[in-house]
């Protein structure tokens, strides 16, 4: 599971590298390979495209690209906003044909709003009206806010098509049948769909809202990127609104708007009143209850802290503020028209504990307890909520079909905006979905595409950000130094402490023949130690040790030459043979003294037990076979049976 966590890390590093560089490599032909359907011509040698105006491939009510360079058919109004004083109510706003701020398409032009703070007004006439009836509407434009938008919209609205139309004229209160687009004041994202529905028996039209999207809009009013609004309204009372080809709300127009379209049956009877006698009132002051006789109402909720003592060094006299001595006088400051000049005032630096009048802290007072106030209780005599009686809805009535609203003959823009630079493009209105996608296709994916080019790649995006906000290098060091620990703490080969060490015996060199000559060497070593008293005490348990050898090595050569080494290893996992006087136990590490010198006896009974084995016929003729000759020690050995 380790390595498999390391390789997702390095996969996504490595994705994330390839996508990045693959960005930097983007050339601009690439984007659409069929360039009939797209009317683009490529000119690799320069990546750069040749524009072509969108064309419509089926039947329209109004199209506008605005790449002809002018407002042709287009209509400014001269009209002004009733209640309103005359200077801000005219609509006096500018607008002009320009290309986009960034990721410009050459040829490619569009409506900009260029005032800030004003009144724009702009409509054109369809090349016919559209009537509803059995075929869908679909009304589509492009949008960018290219300095952000801080309060204003981009909604546009289809005018009613009342047969005394003037688009001069075209005001806020000019009447419409659809408003569709985007709208924001503070931080209050909206995208409208608002239409005039006319009530059948009173002729009155009644604006009905329809639902909020589901989804966050704010990234299309800040990313500074051209967005593609459609609003698609079927003959069945259906409605689709998309942001960039994808749905972002849909429902229908009986169900999904606000006030809903038919009213309802019954409605309440504005004639019928609240009968005096009526007592709503859930709960009521116990009448039976009595103000406690200590309650005192006249106690003050705070009171000074007595026990409050005046810092030292407060100063009584000095003032808390006054005048900076280091401000000067302006030079264009006149006194006659901006009065007598007085110096901006900063805090004492000599009230460093305290000044003016000291006061001690308040404190909540212990005795207060307010007004006194009967406890409350259910009231008996509790009728529950008065409403009026229902009567039937003398205005009623049943819409089965809302989608067949007034028909419209112009598309206006009656805007107010707080930012300049509003981008309009690519406005289509048809009954075709099919047309409306192509002409998406031919206009507003191609700007997409120029966008999404020339966007920096990831890591050029982490750097813009980090001069932005100098802190975020920390979280890359931090970011690319884990993914390194990670692989470092994975891979590299770890020490594995050793729980159980070697405790086995070592082999011993017990049964390895020597020479006797080696052996009376040796011995003779031993017999001359430096001080009289040692030799004394060395003496008998060397002597017993050389024969326990002797008898130890007979037995061995004995066994090795029957093919058995039972008795080798018996012998060499306990002991090993240092000198002819001295024996060693081999178990791993050394152990108490107590234990060492009870094994040691141990070692030396079981050997003595295999000397005894032996017949006395058998040592006799081992001392006395030939290139023994070693009269010293035969005898000694002699000696050694005799006493056994």
């Amino acid at each position: 599971m380790r390595f498999q966590g390391v390789g997702l890390c390095l996969g996504l590093l490595f994705i994330t590298l390839n996508a990045d560089f693959m960005d930097d490599g983007v050339e601009v032909e690439d984007f659409n390979e069929n360039s009939d359907e797209s009317n683009i011509k490529d000119e690799p040698s320069s990546g750069t495209f040749k524009y072509k105006t969108p064309q419509p491939i089926g039947e329209v009510y109004f199209t506008e690209t605005f790449d002809s360079g002018n407002l042709a058919g287009w209509v400014l109004s001269k009209a002004k906003k009733d209640d309103m004083d005359s200077e801000i109510a005219i609509y006096d706003g500018r607008w002009e044909i320009e290309e986009l701020k960034e990721n410009q398409v050459p040829g490619d032009r569009g409506l900009v709003l260029k005032s800030k703070a004003k009144h724009h007004a702009i409509a054109a006439f369809l090349e016919k009206p559209f009537i509803f009836a059995d075929k869908p509407l679909i009304v589509q434009y492009e949008v960018n806010f290219q300095d952000g938008i801080d309060c204003g919209g981009a909604y546009i609205k289809l005018l009613a098509d009342t047969g005394d139309l003037i688009l001069e004229n075209f005001y806020d209160k000019t009447s419409y049948t659809i408003m569709f687009g985007p709208d924001k004041c503070g931080e209050d994202y909206k995208l409208h769909l608002i239409f005039r529905h006319k009530h059948p028996k009173t002729g009155v039209f009644e604006e009905k809202h329809a639902k909020p999207p589901d989804v966050d809009l704010k990234e299309f009013f800040t990313d500074r990127k051209t967005h593609l609004y459609t609003l698609v309204m079927n003959p069945d009372d259906t409605f689709e609104i998309l942001i960039d080809q994808k749905v972002v709300n849909q429902g229908t127009l009986l169900d999904d708007v606000v006030p809903p379209i038919n009213p309802p049956r019954e409605i309440d009877d504005p004639s019928d009143k609240k009968p005096e006698e009526w007592d709503d009132r859930a709960k009521i002051p116990d009448p039976t209850a009595v103000k406690p006789e200590d309650w005192d109402e006249n106690e003050p909720a705070q009171i000074e802290d007595s026990s409050a003592v005046k810092p030292d060094g407060w100063l009584d006299d000095e003032p808390k503020f006054i005048p900076n001595p280091k401000a000067e006088k302006p030079e264009d400051w006149s006194d006659d028209m901006d009065g007598e000049w007085e110096a901006p005032h900063i805090p004492n630096p000599a009230c460093q504990i305290g000044c003016g009048e000291w006061k001690p802290p308040m404190i909540d007072n212990p005795k207060y307890k307010g007004i006194w106030r009967p406890p409350m209780i259910n009231n008996p005599n509790y009728q529950g909520l008065w409403s009026p009686q229902k009567i039937p809805n003398p205005d009623y009535f049943e819409d089965g079909h809302p989608f067949l609203l007034a028909s419209f003959s112009a598309l206006g823009l009656e805007l107010w905006s707080m930012a300049p630079d509003i981008y309009f493009d690519n406005f289509i209105i048809c009954s075709e979905k099919e047309v409306a996608d192509q002409w998406a296709t031919d206009g507003w994916e191609l700007k997409i595409m120029v966008a999404n080019a020339n966007e920096p790649g990831v890591l050029r995006q982490l750097v813009i950000a980090a001069e932005e906000r100098p802190w975020l290098w920390l979280m890359y060091l931090v970011m690319a130094g884990l993914p390194v620990a990670l692989v470092a703490s994975f891979c590299w080969p770890r020490k594995v402490k050793k729980k159980y060490e070697d405790t086995g015996p070592k082999k011993t060199e017990l049964c390895k023949l020597q020479s006797k000559a080696a052996l009376e060497q040796e011995a003779e070593e031993e017999k001359a130690p430096e001080k009289p008293e040692d030799v004394q005490e060395e003496k008998k348990p060397g002597e017993a040790e050389v024969v326990i050898v002797e008898k130890a090595l007979r037995v061995c050569k004995r066994e090795e030459s029957r093919g058995s080494e039972r008795v080798l290893a018996s012998t060499s996992s306990n002991f090993r043979f240092l000198k002819p006087n001295s024996w060693q136990k081999v178990i791993g590490e050394p152990e108490e003294k107590r234990k060492e010198d009870r094994e040691t006896l141990e070692g030396q009974e079981e050997v003595s037990k295999l000397s005894k084995s032996e017949s006395e016929d058998e040592m006799k003729d081992a001392d006395e076979s030939p290139g023994s000759g070693d009269a010293p020690l035969k005898s000694l050995r002699k000696r050694r049976v005799r006493k056994d």
